[in-house]
């Protein structure tokens, strides 16, 4: 794991949480114990929407929470997840989130410019603010992997390199406010630059949607009929990508390249309709969120910025992986 940046000036040594900041070592005066907590909390978690790549992450929680649970400390969470992703749905949930005055309060970000003036309120209320999956702005601790634009750049050069350097593109937009999605795309797009041979043919968004993903996919290969590869950029599309490819009995001569391990990607990277996925490591992001909430209500020090990393995977490396 990357080293990781603690916010300033707390620092929780044998129980004791002394400040560091311009104070010498034998000059630091010790501070008040860690807070005990003396009954059960409840903290609140809002995903961007309803999707099955969230249930690892609350596989995580879970553990968390029997985790902490063995140290005498109870936790409820609520997942309070919109149907679909709507900036305005999601803003109101966390709005009535904080009218709840929940112990913690952990927020997948579809609008960071919008969600982090809810975030505000939300610190201004005394809560204890996370962000997760997608950060809101570095105001705010995240947990999550926020090496977008280096994520998507890896993965479309692994791409094109797959396909001879040249051909025709279509990418997958996901949704247009999502910080990771554009940050992927512009990755993409850094990518292709660099590949005189290789033409953007196409984008369009699909609204981090399965069904759209899959229709967004349809009009690609209508109006594209060569296309060589397309790049998705969600958990979403790259299913959708798949599915559509490989109605049109073009598997294999079209490249995929996209994010997630939801196990129906996993399937077609298996299968080849699908080159390569960039994964990331949601049951991490589901553990630590719960465990950072747990210690900020003792008054403890989290990391502001907790990179759970990603890892490119392939048929090859499924192989590898199984046969261990």
């Amino acid at each position: 794991m990357k080293a990781i940046k603690l916010i300033p000036c707390l620092l929780a040594i044998a129980g004791v949480v002394v400040c560091t900041a311009g104070i010498a070592a034998d000059q630091a005066q010790p501070a008040a114990p860690l807070k005990p907590i003396t009954r059960k909390l409840t903290v609140i978690y809002i995903p961007k929407l309803v999707h099955p790549w969230y249930e690892e992450v609350k596989r995580g929680v879970e553990f968390g929470i029997q985790e902490v649970k063995k140290e005498g400390i109870d936790v409820d969470y609520i997942w309070d997840a919109p149907a679909q992703a709507d900036v305005d749905e999601e803003n109101k949930k966390i709005e009535a989130a904080i009218s709840r005055k929940p112990d913690g309060l952990c927020v997948s970000s579809l609008d960071p410019a919008t969600n982090a003036q809810m975030l505000d309120e939300a610190l201004k209320a005394g809560l204890n603010v996370l962000t997760f999956n997608a950060t809101a702005g570095p105001k705010y601790p995240f947990v999550g992997r926020n090496k977008d634009v280096e994520d998507g750049y890896i993965l479309a050069k692994y791409v094109a390199e797959h396909v001879g350097k040249k051909g025709n593109v279509a990418i997958l937009l996901g949704s247009l406010t999502a910080p990771e999605h554009q940050g992927r795309v512009q990755g993409f797009k850094k990518a292709l630059a660099e590949y005189p041979n290789m033409k953007l043919v196409f984008e369009q968004p699909d609204n981090d949607n399965l069904e759209q993903a899959v229709s967004v996919t349809e009009s690609a290969l209508q109006a594209h009929p060569d296309l060589t590869a397309i790049l998705a950029c969600n958990a979403s599309n790259p299913i959708g990508a798949a599915r559509a490819v490989k109605n049109a009995g073009k598997a294999g001569k079209i490249v995929i390249g996209g994010f997630d391990n939801l196990p129906e990607t996993l399937e077609f990277v298996k299968d080849g309709t699908i080159l390569a996925t960039m994964a990331q490591r949601q049951w991490e992001i589901g553990y630590w969120t719960l465990r950072y909430l747990v210690a900020m209500n003792r008054g403890q020090t989290i990391p502001q910025d907790h990179d759970t990393g990603a890892l490119l995977v392939t048929a090859e490396s499924l192989k590898q992986t199984a046969a261990k």
